[in-house]
């Protein structure tokens, strides 16, 4: 019998016996690594962002000759190349999105047998209460509500960097606006899992931090294995690990200081499974070669690994 209690698990058992004794404050801030019973199980995912240049509706985007694809586009390359599912950046949505496209893009993506894994939105909770700081809170929102519509489950999210204030005020202010959207996330079902994007969790204790603090069983990490410019990014991305929420893998890495290496795959793969991580790994590819001629290789590389007994 399994007696690990889930980080839910915990924070309603903890609600019953406490409550009563006003200790709940402190018990839901004691956020717990993520326990889930049985054995490691890694769907494969890929990141709508790798093929950011290629977007019809990307305006930033490079004119260049390559091929031009929607989003509808990129589920069936997602269902051609082997993916259990996709990750629809929300940069890539039209400006005029509806619930009627979210809808025809969540039909699309059953028929074609690929779950929605997430989407991920660009935001900065490190901001001064304000206009602008309510601003990115209710975006943020407004994605729940667009996850919720498509059967998402998860939303990428950022920290932030903060703009003329200390990052341990940055933190909080973090910290209060994750909680906000996160309540509002509960009630629809899905999870909010923030980045490690430079910012205020450009180094791991930061992150762990922040999150740690959240008093929601609805918010864990979006792991990104690029993203730790570190002495050691294996290092810290193994201390994130029972954290995640949803992995990004990259095939580069970046140690502090230093040029992009190629990422070792095998390893990075390993690190979930050691911390019984199951859920979606999405490849979000960023290398310098071309996203049509790299990406395929390395979907059958990762399919592999996380298949792999």
């Amino acid at each position: 019998m399994n007696h690990a209690l889930s980080r839910r698990g915990f924070l309603k058992t903890s609600t019953l016996s406490l409550a009563g004794l006003g200790l709940w404050e402190s018990v839901a801030a004691a956020v717990e690594p993520f326990q889930r019973s049985g054995s490691p199980r890694l769907l494969l995912s890929l990141a709508a962002y790798s093929f950011r240049e290629s977007f019809v509706t990307n305006e930033r985007a490079k004119k260049t000759d390559g091929k031009q694809i929607d989003l509808f586009q990129f589920v069936d390359f997602c269902a051609e190349h082997g993916c259990e599912g996709a990750e629809l950046t929300s940069y890539y949505f039209p400006k005029d999105l509806d619930s009627d496209y979210l809808l025809k893009m969540r039909r699309h993506a059953f028929l074609r047998g690929i779950g929605i894994s997430g989407t991920a939105v660009g935001n900065n909770f490190a901001l001064s209460s304000g206009p602008q700081r309510d601003a990115e809170i209710a975006s943020v929102k407004k994605w729940v509500d667009h996850a919720s519509v498509l059967g998402a489950p998860h939303i990428r999210i950022f920290a932030g960097a903060p703009r003329g204030i200390s990052k341990e005020e940055a933190k909080k202010l973090c910290i209060s606006a994750v909680e906000k959207c996160a309540d509002y996330a509960a009630k629809r079902g899905v999870f909010l899992g923030i980045e490690n994007h430079g910012g205020i969790v450009a180094e791991p204790a930061d992150l762990l931090d922040i999150v740690r603090a959240i008093r929601s069983p609805w918010v864990g990490i979006n792991l990104d294995t690029g993203n730790f410019h570190t002495d050691d990014p294996y290092q810290d991305i193994a201390l994130c690990a029972p954290y995640a929420v949803n992995v990004q893998v990259k095939s580069e890495i970046r140690k502090r200081s230093g040029k992009a290496e190629p990422a070792d795959l095998q390893r990075l793969i390993k690190i979930l499974r050691d911390v019984n991580y199951q859920g979606y790994v999405a490849l979000e590819y960023e290398a310098s070669e071309d996203p049509w001629k790299a990406v395929p290789g390395l979907l059958r590389q990762l399919k592999g690994l996380c298949a792999a007994a």
